[in-house]
Order: structure tokens, then C-alpha cells, then sequence
């Protein structure tokens, strides 16, 4: 038998509780993941980011002050780079115009966490790091999604208090050019632990919680819910109840490809092990599918979109902190084969 979820929602949140079924139920499932061999490996890792830069996948940040790993996918070799000035940790970083921006993350460890002063820029061609703009004092948090829409970043939620607690709503837009800071339409909910990704001027967030270690449920309240940020209109929509995530879980990665809708891996209050879930909502027929499971599930880390595959690297391969993880797998991901 295969261990699988059941959850009760209490107050809009997603308490979570087991129960087992038999493995010969669960069906529908497509695809595979694959380990890749590489030449060398990068340093364990997570809540750390993954991006892509003119064909090379960059890892930074994470617990503690790491290098950069930079991974050719063509000739499977990682390369190292300069190491963070800084304690970088919980962002979802983003590329614009040839560099990597982390916005909102985290420095400091356990009840020490606080959120970023400043934008963190990683400049690949010359692999160097620098200080950005000041992030406004009343609008800093941690553990947000970011998207970027031309020459805007736009980041929703997230969590003040490190994992204590004090989640927001807040959705703000930055300007690479001018380096202006604008406040947009609250979302529906708070969320914190997730990824955003955006397709045709709407942005999808999907997974996370509402962390509380000060109330002891730093895991396990989770967000069911799937909410949608149209940018035109400065508005939001929420999928029905019906059509919530599958297996509400934080701590995931998110992409969009073949107009699916994915939720990577995560971490919940459920199992101890990092979920190796991956699930997909087909944005056409708006239909939730099971794909394959990762090869070693993980969280707190980031995925790729490119060239009809999806990679992730590193995470963590249990709920919390431990074992990180330096393994990277790939998924092709022609979600229209029947």
C-alpha cells in the first residue's frame, strides 16, 4: 500500500490527516523523471532558487552563504561561482535583462529569520553580486511569489516573522527602470512557502501556508486554495473549491508549460518525508491531472522550463531542513499526448 492524503479544511484551512489506500487505485499518472548524471555536482542545498540565464540554470542562495552552481544542460557539467555576499534563503528569484533579482527573501536562522532591507542582483556574465534597491520597511516579508511581466516585478504574500507567523496579503510592483515601488490589489488570502507563475497576463499561485511556528503548526496549515491575479485589471479570481490543489502542500515549485498549470514536490504536517507529488492543471479544459512522482521528492527549492523539459535541483528530501540535497532530474513534459 502507498500512503495518500485526506484533508479537512477548518476555518478555510487545510488541516491535514492520513490515510491509505491501495496503490492499485491511483491511476492516470504520466510520465517520468529522470536523474541526470552530471560531471561534478552542486554544493546541497535549500530554499534556495533555480534560473535560467541565455541557456545555463544558475543555483544560489540557501542556508548559510553558498556559491553560485552554474549547470550547462547540453554538456551536463556544473561550474562554481562567486559566493552570496550575504545569507540568502526562502526568495523566489526571477531574470531580467540578463540578471537574476531576489527579492523578499530571508536572512538569519530559526527564531532569528527577518526579511531583506534591499534587492540581491546576480550579474551571470560577470559573475558578480551587488545590492539593489531598498525594499520599502513596511512592505518587507519573506517566502513570496514573484513574477516578472516586461519591466515589472510583481510579488505577492509572503510572511513577515521569519516561520513565526505574521503572513500578508500584500501584492507590490517594482520597476526595473525607474527602481519605483507600487502597491497593487491585495490578494484573497495570505500565503507564504509558494511559488507564482504567470501565462497571458494572469498569475497563478497555487500551495503554501500560512506558517505558525508560534502556535506549534509551522507545517501543517496549509492552502487548498488556487488564486489568480489578473494584471490588467488590478483584480483577483479564486478557482472554485472543487478545483482546489489535489495535495495541498508549501514548499513547492511551480511552472507553467504546455499550458498546464504544475505544482512541484512541497512539504506538509502529513508525512515527514518531502512530498514527491507533481500535479498539473490543464488551464484549457481546467482539469486537475496526476503526473509522475519525482524521482526523490524535495522542497524548498526551484524549477526550469526549457526546452521541453522540466529540472529541479537540491531542496531538502525531508519535511524541515535535512538531508539537503545536490541531485538534479528532468521531466519532458508533452502534456497533449494522450
Amino acid at each position: 500500500m502507498n500512503e495518500r492524503h485526506m484533508y479537512m479544511k477548518t476555518n478555510g484551512v487545510i488541516v491535514l490527516t492520513a490515510a491509505l489506500v491501495w496503490a492499485g487505485l491511483i491511476v492516470n499518472v504520466q510520465g517520468m523523471w529522470e536523474k541526470i548524471d552530471c560531471d561534478g555536482e552542486p554544493t546541497a542545498r535549500h530554499e534556495n532558487a533555480f534560473v535560467e540565464v541565455n541557456g545555463k540554470f544558475y543555483l544560489l542562495g540557501g542556508r548559510g552563504i553558498k556559491p553560485v552552481d552554474i549547470f550547462d544542460p547540453v554538456s551536463r557539467e556544473w561550474s562554481e561561482g562567486a559566493r552570496s555576499p550575504i545569507e540568502l534563503h526562502h526568495f523566489q528569484a526571477v531574470e531580467h535583462q540578463g540578471k537574476i533579482y531576489a527579492f523578499m527573501g530571508m536572512i538569519g536562522r530559526a527564531d532569528g529569520e527577518r526579511p531583506l532591507s534591499h534587492i540581491w542582483i546576480y550579474d551571470p556574465a560577470e559573475d558578480r553580486w551587488e545590492e539593489g534597491d531598498e525594499i520599502p520597511e513596511d512592505r518587507r516579508r519573506s517566502s513570496a511569489g514573484v513574477v516578472v511581466d516586461g519591466d515589472k516585478a510583481i510579488i505577492i504574500s509572503g510572511i513577515i516573522d521569519g516561520h513565526r507567523g505574521n503572513h500578508v496579503k500584500w501584492v507590490d510592483q517594482y520597476d526595473f527602470i525607474t527602481g519605483e515601488w507600487s502597491v497593487l490589489a491585495d490578494a484573497p488570502r495570505a500565503r507564504d512557502h509558494f511559488h507564482a507563475a504567470m501565462k497571458d497576463g494572469k498569475i497563478y499561485c497555487a500551495g503554501g501556508r500560512n506558517s505558525s511556528r508560534a502556535t506549534g503548526q509551522t507545517f501543517e496549515l496549509t492552502r487548498p486554495e488556487v488564486d489568480v491575479y489578473d494584471i490588467d485589471s488590478d483584480s483577483w479570481e479564486s478557482f472554485p473549491e472543487s478545483h482546489d490543489l489535489p495535495t495541498p502542500r508549501a514548499g513547492t515549485s511551480t511552472v507553467i508549460a504546455d499550458n498546464h498549470l504544475i505544482v512541484i514536490g512541497g512539504e506538509s504536517g502529513l508525512i515527514a518525508t518531502a512530498h514527491d507529488e507533481v500535479e498539473a492543471y490543464d488551464l484549457e479544459s481546467d482539469e486537475w491531472r496526476t503526473l509522475a512522482p519525482l524521482a526523490r521528492g524535495r522542497h524548498g527549492t526551484q524549477a526550469i522550463v526549457h526546452d521541453d523539459n522540466i529540472y529541479i535541483v537540491a531542496g531538502s528530501g525531508n519535511r524541515g531542513g535535512r538531508p539537503e540535497l545536490s541531485s538534479i532530474e528532468r521531466f519532458e513534459y508533452n502534456l497533449r499526448r494522450p
